[in-house]
C-alpha cells in the first residue's frame, strides 16, 4: 500500500491515519458494492488499466519516489536527505515528503522487523543535526506507536517522538513540520483542548493556510474522546471561511463530512443533501483555483471524485478522475486493503453512469 497509508490510519488520514477507521472503511465498502457490476473502462475512455495504477502516493512526485526507492534498495539515506534539503521549509511539499519518507521507513520495518528502515537510523546517527532527518524520525515514531495503540510501549514511543519533534524544531526554526507532527502526537496522547489549541496556534503562526496541517488537526476534532461531529464541522467551516485566494482550505468541510458519514444507509439522497452538496461545491471551487502543483490537490480531487459518484454526478466525477488517474494512494481508496480495486470500481461506476445518462 502506498506510503501515506499509515498516517491515514492515524487520521487519513489516518491518516492517510486518519478518521474513525470503521466508518471510513464501511463507506468505502458501500461504494464498492454499488460499483460491483461495472467494467473497468480503461481502454474506451483513456484511463490507465489497474496494473498501471500506483498506490504509493495521491499524485506524482518522481523525485520523492526515486529517493524512497534508493533508500529501500541500497539503504542509502543521502538521496532522501538531499531531497529534503532542497525542499523549502514551510511548504506543503516538505510536509508531504516528510510524511512519505517516514511512512516508507515504517512500512519497511513492518515487513522486516528489526532490520527494515535501517537507512533512517543511519541518517540520524551520521547526521544528527539534519533537520529533515529529525522530522522524518519524529513522524516515523508516531507511525510506529499508532500502528499498535495497545502496546505497552505506546506512550513511551509517543513521548520519544515528542522529544524528537522538539529537536527538529530547534534545528529548523520557523518550519511548521515538527509542530504538525506534534499535533498527531498530542492527539495520540489524549491532549485536552487547551493543550491542543495552544499547539495549533503555534502551527498557524507559521503556516496559516497549510492544508496538510488542517487535515491533521481536523482528526483531533473528529475523534470521539475529545471531539465531535459538530466540533469538526465547525473547525472546517472556520478554516474555509478564512481561506486565502488559491488555498485548498475551502475543501476542508468535505473531509469533515467524510469523517462522519453514517455507518449505514449511504443512499444517494444523503449525498444530494444540502450539507454535502455545499461541501462538494466548495471543494470544486478550491480545486479549480488552487495551484496545479499543490501537493494536496490530488487528495482533494480523489475525495471529490468519490463524493460526486455517490451523488450521481458522473460527468463531474470523470473530470476529477481524469485529473488524478494513475495514482490511487489517497482517501477514500486507502480506507480498505485494496486501494486499486476500490479506485477502479468507483471509476467504472462513474463511466457507466455517464454513459447511461448519454443514452
Amino acid at each position: 500500500m502506498e506510503f501515506l497509508v499509515i498516517l491515514l490510519a492515524i487520521v487519513i488520514i489516518c491518516g492517510f491515519v486518519v478518521t474513525p477507521a470503521m466508518r471510513r472503511r464501511r463507506a468505502g465498502q458501500d461504494a464498492l458494492r454499488g460499483a460491483g457490476a461495472a467494467v473497468d473502462p480503461a481502454g474506451a475512455h483513456g484511463f490507465l488499466p489497474a496494473e498501471r495504477l500506483d498506490e504509493r502516493l495521491p499524485g506524482p512526485d518522481p523525485e520523492l519516489l526515486a529517493a524512497v526507492a534508493e533508500a529501500r534498495r541500497t539503504q542509502d539515506w543521502k538521496p532522501a536527505a538531499e531531497l529534503l534539503s532542497r525542499t523549502p521549509a514551510g511548504t506543503e511539499l516538505r510536509w508531504h515528503r516528510v510524511l512519505t519518507l517516514a511512512g516508507a521507513a515504517a512500512r519497511e520495518l513492518m515487513e522486516s522487523p528489526g532490520t527494515g528502515g535501517m537507512w533512517l537510523r543511519h541518517w540520524r546517527v551520521v547526521a544528527p543535526k539534519d533537520a529533515g532527518g529529525a522530522a522524518v524520525q519524529a513522524q516515523f515514531l508516531l507511525n510506529r506507536a499508532l500502528h499498535d495503540p495497545s502496546s505497552q510501549d505506546y506512550r513511551m514511543i509517543l513521548e520519544e517522538a515528542r522529544a524528537v519533534c522538539a529537536e527538529a524544531a530547534l534545528l529548523a526554526p520557523g518550519d511548521p513540520v515538527p509542530y504538525i507532527v506534534e499535533l498527531g502526537i498530542a492527539r495520540g496522547l489524549g491532549a485536552n483542548e487547551a493543550e491542543f489549541q495552544s499547539l495549533w496556534e503555534t502551527v498557524l503562526a507559521r503556516a496559516p493556510q497549510h492544508m496538510g496541517a488542517h487535515l491533521v488537526a481536523l482528526r483531533y476534532w473528529s475523534a470521539g474522546w475529545h471531539g465531535s461531529q459538530e466540533q469538526a464541522e465547525s473547525f472546517a467551516r472556520r478554516a474555509a471561511a478564512g481561506a486565502a485566494p488559491g488555498s485548498l482550505l475551502p475543501a476542508l468541510p468535505l473531509f469533515a463530512v467524510f469523517d462522519h458519514l453514517p455507518d449505514t444507509n449511504l443512499v444517494r439522497t444523503l449525498f444530494q443533501s444540502v450539507v454535502i452538496s455545499e461541501a462538494i461545491e466548495a471543494a470544486q471551487f478550491a480545486a479549480n483555483h488552487a495551484p496545479a502543483d499543490h501537493p494536496e490537490l490530488p487528495q482533494v480531487r480523489h475525495l471529490l471524485a468519490w463524493f460526486l459518484v455517490q451523488a450521481g454526478r458522473y460527468g463531474e466525477a470523470l473530470e476529477q478522475f481524469r485529473a488524478v488517474d494513475g495514482h490511487v494512494g489517497a482517501l477514500p481508496w486507502t480506507c480498505g486493503p485494496e486501494p486499486v480495486t476500490a479506485y477502479v470500481l468507483c471509476r467504472a461506476q462513474a463511466v457507466a453512469g455517464w454513459e447511461r445518462a448519454r443514452a
